[in-house]
């Protein structure tokens, strides 16, 4: 019996030995059964981005930004404080298109357009001087494009005389000034877009005989631009003299036959050969040294 008698000191170390052992952690205890445990350096871990931090736009994300006017004045800018990129640029760019170009004069057309004051006369002085800055604007951009549509910086004739077609349209619509002085640039483009057409039928009729220029119909436009112009387009029409007349001859026979009668067509015919080789062809207008 003393054997199974604990002792009084071994009771009262119970309490003791149970309050000493550690107590479970409320993560543990709270957690469900079968939840794996995260450690807690890992939860509170957040995704750090470098958006705080200040660097430059990318070039191509600056280029999304710029207008096409402020595209442009960069690059000019660029180009005249490094004249090798001009180059490398000028050679590397795609030629200009004939729509494309024609795009560029008549952007320039318009602003003339809207430059005009309200409430005066078109023709006036006033309105010249409110227009002149975007007139001279234009024949400027008409000064440098024709030369890149003429022979031998373009080889097509047929896409030469598309755009001087385009291009002689808008001169013949200039507007024309009371006073006679303020008028000489609408001459000079005229003079100038005689020699330029005057050009290019001399390298068309190098090739094929000048085939191109009857098949596009390019003597009646030729004729009908030299009347616009007040037979400013002398040059040009003394291009189709040298050929022998018979491109214009192929025009009247065309308008003859929509009039009926064979014997028309050769009247028409020995009419305009006349006027073109004596230098009366227009009515009055002269045209050529004759």
């Amino acid at each position: 019996m003393s054997s199974r008698k604990r002792k009084a000191s071994d009771d009262d170390d119970i309490p003791d030995r149970m309050s000493s052992s550690p107590t479970p952690s409320p993560s543990i205890t709270n957690r469900p059964l079968g939840t794996p445990r995260t450690p807690s350096h890992l939860s509170s871990k957040r995704i750090r981005t470098n958006a705080t931090t200040s660097r430059p736009l990318p070039l191509n994300r600056l280029l999304e930004t710029l207008t096409q006017d402020q595209l442009r004045t960069a690059l000019t800018t660029l180009c005249t404080r490094h004249p090798a990129i001009a180059a490398e640029l000028s050679s590397t760019a795609p030629r200009p298109s004939v729509p494309s170009a024609l795009g560029v004069l008549h952007s320039y057309e318009a602003a003339m357009q809207e430059s005009f004051p309200y409430g005066d006369r078109a023709s006036s002085d006033y309105s010249f001087n409110r227009v002149r800055g975007s007139l001279l604007a234009l024949l400027d951009a008409l000064k440098d494009y024709v030369p890149q549509f003429l022979p031998p910086q373009e080889p097509q004739p047929t896409v030469s005389l598309a755009f001087l077609d385009g291009v002689t349209e808008i001169v013949a619509r200039l507007p024309q000034w009371d006073t006679f002085v303020n008028n000489r640039w609408k001459d000079e483009a005229f003079e100038e877009m005689g020699a330029a057409w005057a050009m290019v039928v001399r390298e068309a009729a190098k090739r094929g005989a000048g085939i191109q220029l009857q098949v596009g119909g390019w003597d009646r436009k030729i004729v009908r631009h030299n009347e616009m112009s007040g037979g400013k387009l002398g040059e040009a029409v003394q291009a189709l003299r040298e050929l022998g007349g018979w491109f214009v001859d192929q025009t009247q026979t065309a308008n003859a036959r929509g009039q009926g009668g064979q014997g028309q067509v050769e009247d028409e015919r020995e009419k305009l050969r006349r006027e073109l080789f004596s230098g009366t062809y227009g009515n009055a207008v002269q045209v050529g040294p004759w």
